[in-house]
């Protein structure tokens, strides 16, 4: 292995040369502390800048064990760490005249909620930290192919004065406030026990008590001054043990078919985003910390003009004009189509809870109003308040609606109705029930067992992420959407996606799914069960053949929504 010196004596051999030269800087290099590990330097003009890997020994590190003795513990470590690394970058940016900051190092960023990434990797022997580094150079002539020269000089500032500067105090133990550490990874904990402990409580969701729910506009953050913390009536306030903060009191929503009334103005629909949001930790000061929903929970959605392929309708459309509705596909799905679709879907791939609320609801699937309904005359669809009852009792999945115009016909049928108001929530459900108003009207007897049992088969071809002559391209357009290959994945109704690595992420899913499974004849599901033993067995690093920081893991049912809304998809068969 080389050492700092032979790294310091190649800059100086190669500083005014040009840029390609930098591929001198393949290899380990031991820096005393640390070790910097370069696999591969793509030096294009158009390619990223590139990944190294810094690896530091424990042994000079010197992270405390019980930071990371469990699985929990060791992902918030990492995310932990992460926003050191983020934050120590920060410091360091130098700006010029013009007020812009330069920064060489580049660490993927964080949102709010806690995620297993590649970012930072820590184990009993050593940690890894993967960032770019954006390679410094001068351009000496406008109009070539490739303009760039080495800038030794602030390369040297870069890896023998800021990287050391950024290591030092974002991941040594020397440098860390302990303190936050540990109220930051034992909150975490206390939120997995939560989501642990909810099926023995008969729970699929717990919101604390004190929590603030509302988001700033356009932030993610709570607006301490101008919300009120989340409060329960003591008669339907539940109390979870946790081991670090000792007891948890707050609202706890019960299997089967919950209600929850508000208006918009009322936190309603900050309430529904927060039980969504809860499938994930949240970081300290987020304001949800305490907010945990079981991990198979995902939220419904209508998004209009997405693809649909051979999707089994017929619980909710016994027919189609000029289509199969038990085998149903478009190119461009209505509001009902494509929120009834949604549900299929998320079932198909092992969702046990579907979160609903009125605004982001297709109004004639969530609702039948049986006002009107004798005037109308058979119709071939039926709503999710027709089958809402069926599909809580006969499939033992849970419902949670929310609204305010649209949810009546669900109260009669509801086990539980709750009211949320200037963010402060009561169990209504006695008073509710005893307005006596109509049930749905009744549908079309149907089977439900094919929304669970049914499975369908990818065509492997139709998963094409080439581009030319390049095998892949796969990014992360922004939060709600992929370039892949040469479609867009459009995904603004797939709500529970926490943050781009994850876009990002579930891009390069796809295409390691197509590689390793699509091609072996397996279902949808039993892929995804694949993936997940995958992931959780060898790490999210076993998706990619290149060095990455910047990704997150994401859960099945994001996954499974970006592949049923690739332009190309297709199935080749489906069974029951």
């Amino acid at each position: 292995m080389k050492d700092r010196k032979e790294f310091y004596s190649f800059l100086a051999e190669i500083d005014g040369k040009p840029f390609s030269e930098y591929e001198k800087l393949v290899g380990d290099f031991d820096f005393a502390r640390y070790v910097i590990k370069c696999p591969k330097l793509d030096i294009a003009s158009d390619a990223p800048n590139p990944v190294f890997n810094i690896r530091i020994p424990q042994s000079i590190a010197e992270l405390p064990g019980h930071l990371y003795d469990s699985p929990v513990r060791r992902t918030a470590l990492e995310d932990y760490l992460t926003r050191n690394l983020a934050d120590a970058v920060e410091q360091i940016a130098r700006f010029n005249e013009s007020g812009w900051a330069r920064r060489n190092i580049l660490v993927a960023a964080t949102g709010q909620k806690i995620l297993p990434r590649t970012s930072v990797i820590v184990t009993q022997e050593y940690i890894d930290v993967c960032i770019r580094i954006a390679l410094p150079y001068k351009v000496f002539a406008v109009g070539s192919e490739d303009n760039r020269l080495v800038d030794a000089e602030m390369a040297r500032k870069v890896f023998f004065e800021d990287l050391p500067e950024v290591i030092g105090e974002s991941v040594f133990f020397c440098n860390l406030d302990l303190a936050e550490a540990e109220e930051f990874i034992n909150t975490m904990e206390d939120a997995d026990r939560v989501r642990q402990t909810l099926p023995t409580m008969g729970l699929v969701s717990f919101v604390g008590e004190g929590a603030f729910l509302a988001r700033e506009q356009d932030s993610d953050l709570p607006d301490y001054d101008n919300i009120a913390p989340f409060e329960v009536d003591e008669n339907v306030q539940s109390e979870v043990e946790v081991p670090n903060a000792g007891s948890l009191k707050g609202l706890g929503i019960p299997v089967g078919l919950t209600v929850v009334l508000g208006d918009v103005a009322n936190g309603r629909v900050d309430f529904m985003d927060a039980l969504a949001s809860g499938v994930f930790n949240h970081v300290l000061g987020d304001g949800r910390e305490h907010v945990v929903t079981a991990s198979d929970a995902v939220q419904v959605c209508t998004d209009i003009g997405r693809s649909l392929q051979e999707i089994n309708l017929t619980p909710f459309c016994s027919e189609i004009e000029g289509a199969d509705s038990a085998s149903y596909s478009s190119d461009s799905a209505d509001a009902f189509t494509s929120q009834a679709a949604a549900t299929i879907e998320a079932l198909e791939v092992g969702a046990r809870i579907l979160i609903v609320d009125e605004i982001s609801s297709s109004s004639s699937f969530l609702t039948t109003d049986s006002r009107v309904a004798g005037l109308l005359g058979d119709t071939p669809r039926a709503s999710l308040a027709q089958r809402a009852r069926q599909m809580v009792d006969e499939l033992g999945i849970s419902l949670v609606i929310g609204g305010e115009n649209l949810v009546a016909e669900y109260i009669p049928i509801a086990d539980t109705v709750l009211k949320v108001e200037d963010f402060q929530v009561s169990d209504i459900t006695e008073e509710a029930k005893a307005l006596n108003l109509s049930v749905p009207p009744e549908a079309t007897p149907v089977n439900l067992d094919p929304m669970l049992a049914r499975s369908r088969w990818i065509m492997p071809s139709s998963i094409d992420a080439s581009v030319g002559c390049l095998d892949q391209v796969i990014e992360a357009i922004d939060l709600k959407a992929i370039e892949f290959g040469r479609s867009v994945i459009e995904l603004d109704a797939v709500t529970q996606i926490a943050d781009e690595s994850q876009t990002l992420t579930i891009g390069l899913l796809l295409y390691y799914a197509k590689l390793r499974y699509m091609q072996e004849g397996y279902s949808l599901r039993e892929m995804l069960d694949m993936i997940d033993r995958d992931l959780s067995n060898e790490g999210l690093g076993t998706i990619s053949s290149d060095l990455r920081g910047d990704l997150a893991r994401p859960r099945r049912y994001e996954l499974a929504a970006a592949l049923n809304r690739l332009p190309t998809f297709r199935v080749s068969h489906a069974t029951e």
